[in-house]
This record gives structure tokens, C-alpha cells and sequence, in this order.
């Protein structure tokens, strides 16, 4: 009798926790934050404003030279901030920060993030490797950087090229088109496709998890964006074990195949850090690229003067990524948590300070950048951007990136020459990633 009375009881409190739980990691990993945000910007905190603007889409040039203005470092109530190109750099580089997400203060928050936790693997969370640290981070990276070396990356030229064109010879230049539906995501979810060793046929499912993963790695989403991000999370997590399954019995010439035979001192990754790796490569590559390929072709149909000076020397679109990069880059900023006692060009900052580097800020610095608003694809110093992060934690696909942005962008407007965007193109309502949901455009 008492096994028959508890047993309902028991499903019933199952039940209870699967609907509460999601609800507590959306308030405390975004609602809170949101409200917390929002209430700061309305008493005129420079790190609230910062995120209540990015995420209408707007300019931040302003709000970033004003920030400068406060010194290397700017606190707020929120926290500190910095869009100086050399306290970014420092900060990025030291061992005296580490990686961070929101973490509350509140022991009792706290229990509630332990208790509601969902065991997915995030991109942002670990053992990816945008979150460990060493020395996990270290024999971690080791391993995968033996895979995604620059002359692996290279090799995927030809094919990202290939697939460029094949994109582009299904455009109809009489016919108006999204960039970002028929092109912007389409080659960097292929290309991921090409990296990860997906057959042609489950192409589209991953073209599809792409899109729905990418929001996870920003901040404050609304409840219907984050339930649909866990459960695209949990459907590539799915999908995931069965690939990787299928790799491990039949290598191809893939990345993936040769990440899964990788071994230091006879150890691989394990299953939990093969799925994170993969995780962030699909969300990490995947909404990244689109938001440089449609930050790029916004760009130079807008600044038509840069694409003619593009056109009398096409050697220019090896610097045209990084010109995009540091203009307009696909992540606005990212947090670091100070482990110890430290300061900063002179500026104290205490163990357990949150301090936000401004990436797209260090980017538009006047002290590294001459004109720094311009859009110049002969920048001499373009590369010195920091949208790839720096030190330990500096992007691994980096070199998958440029190529990318380069082939992209050349490649269209080389199809295209009167490309010109019509209405409607929208910016993303995100507060962390930059770029466009977006853009109509006219071919011909």
C-alpha cells in the first residue's frame, strides 16, 4: 500500500521538477540578468546601456568612446568594463582571469543553478573549450589543435570555394533574395557539414540545428528562444552519440574522424569533450560566419568607393576579413573572472570582479586605429582586431574564419557586381552576438 501511494507521488514531482527546472535556468541564467540590465541602463550605468543598445542593433560608437573615457577600466554597478584595445589585451592574456558566465552571488541562487542544471552539453559552459580551464584546458586544446591546424584548414579552400559557387549558381539574379536565408548560412553550416563528416542527406538537419543552437551562446534570451535552444541542444546531442558512433566504425577524411583517433600519451578526449567540441563548432561556426559574411556584403554595398578600390585590386580581399572583423565583428563582447587580486594599468580589480571586454570597443580604439569609424579595406594594421578573443581562449577557427570571409565575400560580389540590399534588412535583437536576421538584397 505504501509503494502503491508513493509511486504517484513520485511521478508527480518528477513532473513538477521538469517544468520548474527550465524555468529556474532561464531566470537566473537570463531573465534576472535582463531585468538587472534594463533597470541599470535606465539609471544611465554604462554596462546596462551597453547591452539594452546592442540589442536594439544600434551604433555603439558612442557609448564606446564614452566608456573609453573613464580610463583603462570604467566600474559601473553592474561591474567593470573596458573598451581600451590594450586592457582588453591584457585582461584576455593574464592568468589572473578566467572564463565566466553569469554566476549570482546568492548562495541560494547558487543551489538553485546546481539543483536545475540539465546536463546538456552547452557551448558556453564546460569542458568546452570557450569555459575550461587549465589544466584541462590545456591538454584539451592540445589535442584539437593538432586536428584544426591552419594546413587543415587550408585544404578546405578548394571545397568552401566549390561550395560558394554552387550556392551562388542557385541564386536567380532576376529574382530578389535574403542573403543570410540563401547564402550567409548556407556556407558555413556546409562547410561545418564538410568538418564534422555529415553525409549530403542529413545536411539539411544540421543546417537546421545550426540555426537553433547559435542563440545559445548569447545572453538574456527571451523563454521561447531558450526552450528552443535546449531542445535543439538535446536533438544534436541525440543525433550526436549515433554519428559519432557511425565515425568510430567508418573514419572518413574529416576533422571529426581524426579529433576522434586523436591521442596524447595514449589519451583522446573523452565522449562528453568530443560532443562539446562538435557543439561548438556547429553554434560557434555556424552563427559567427554568417554574422561576418552579412556584416560584409552590408558594408561594402554600402561603402561602394572600398569595393571599387576591391575591384582595381582583388589582392585586397585577403584583408577585407579583418577590416569586417574589426568594423563590425560578429560578437560584441566577451566576460572574464578575476581569480586573484590584480590591477589593470593601474586600476585595482579585486578577486571575484567581472570585467567586461569590449571587443567591438578595443576594435574602434583611436590609440591603435587611425580614423577608427572608417571602413577601410587598405587598413595597414586590420589584423590587430581582438574579435577573435586573445591568449589561451583566442578562437580556434580563427584561420576557418578568414577563409571563409574571404571566399564569401569575394565570390559574391565577383558573381554580382551590382548587388545592391533593399528594405527590410533587420539586425539581430541579441545582446552578445552582432549581425543581421536579415538581408533582402537585389542581385542585378
Amino acid at each position: 500500500m505504501f509503494t502503491l501511494k508513493t509511486a504517484p507521488a513520485r511521478r508527480l514531482r518528477r513532473r513538477a521538477e521538469e517544468i520548474a527546472k527550465p524555468v529556474t535556468r532561464w531566470s537566473i541564467g537570463h531573465a534576472i540578468p535582463r531585468v538587472a540590465l534594463r533597470a541599470a541602463a535606465r539609471r544611465g550605468d554604462l554596462q546596462g546601456r551597453l547591452s539594452v543598445e546592442a540589442s536594439g542593433g544600434a551604433d555603439l560608437t558612442g557609448l564606446f568612446d564614452e566608456i573609453r573615457a573613464h580610463g583603462a577600466i570604467a566600474t559601473t554597478r553592474v561591474g567593470h568594463v573596458t573598451t581600451r584595445h590594450s586592457a582588453c589585451k591584457e585582461i584576455l592574456t593574464s592568468d589572473a582571469f578566467k572564463t565566466v558566465r553569469f554566476v549570482p552571488d546568492n548562495p541560494l541562487l547558487n543551489r538553485l543553478v546546481a539543483w536545475s542544471a540539465s546536463g546538456l552539453i552547452h557551448p558556453i559552459e564546460p569542458p568546452s573549450l570557450l569555459a575550461s580551464e587549465p589544466p584541462d584546458h590545456t591538454r584539451y586544446r592540445k589535442l584539437v589543435t593538432r586536428v584544426f591546424t591552419a594546413r587543415a584548414v587550408e585544404q578546405l579552400r578548394h571545397r568552401t570555394q566549390a561550395i560558394a559557387d554552387e550556392l551562388l549558381d542557385g541564386l536567380d539574379p532576376a529574382n530578389p533574395v535574403d542573403l543570410v536565408e540563401s547564402y550567409c548560412g548556407l556556407l558555413p553550416v556546409t562547410v561545418i557539414s564538410q568538418i564534422l563528416g555529415v553525409p549530403p542527406e542529413e545536411r539539411d538537419k544540421v543546417l537546421a540545428l545550426g540555426g537553433a543552437a547559435a542563440p545559445s551562446l548569447d545572453l538574456g534570451l527571451p523563454w521561447k528562444t531558450f526552450r528552443t535552444v535546449e531542445a535543439t541542444l538535446a536533438e544534436f546531442d541525440s543525433w550526436l552519440t549515433l554519428h559519432l558512433e557511425k565515425l568510430r566504425a567508418n573514419p572518413g577524411d574529416n576533422l571529426l574522424s581524426k579529433l576522434i583517433a586523436a591521442r596524447e600519451d595514449g589519451v583522446g578526449l573523452t565522449e562528453r569533450e568530443l560532443k562539446a567540441t562538435a557543439g561548438l563548432v556547429l553554434a560557434a561556426g555556424f552563427e559567427t560566419t554568417v554574422n561576418l559574411l552579412g556584416n560584409g556584403i552590408a558594408l561594402l554595398v554600402r561603402n561602394p568607393g572600398q569595393l571599387e578600390k576591391l575591384r582595381a585590386n582583388p589582392e585586397l580581399w585577403s584583408n577585407v576579413t579583418d577590416e569586417v572583423l574589426r568594423h563590425d565583428p560578429p560578437v560584441l563582447l566577451t566576460g572574464r573572472l578575476c581569480a586573484r587580486d590584480t590591477e589593470i594599468d593601474g586600476k585595482p580589480i579585486g578577486r571575484g570582479a567581472i570585467v567586461s571586454t569590449v571587443l567591438a570597443g578595443a576594435n574602434r580604439d583611436p590609440e591603435i586605429f587611425d580614423d577608427p569609424s572608417a571602413f577601410d579595406v587598405e587598413r595597414p594594421n586590420a589584423r590587430d582586431h581582438v574579435s577573435f578573443g586573445a591568449g589561451r581562449h583566442y578562437c580556434l577557427g580563427a584561420s576557418l574564419a578568414r577563409l571563409e570571409g574571404e571566399i564569401g565575400l569575394r565570390s559574391i560580389f565577383e558573381r554580382f557586381p551590382g548587388l545592391r540590399l533593399a528594405g527590410g534588412a533587420r539586425r539581430r535583437q541579441t545582446r552578445i552576438l552582432r549581425g543581421f536576421e536579415t538581408l533582402p538584397a537585389a542581385l542585378s
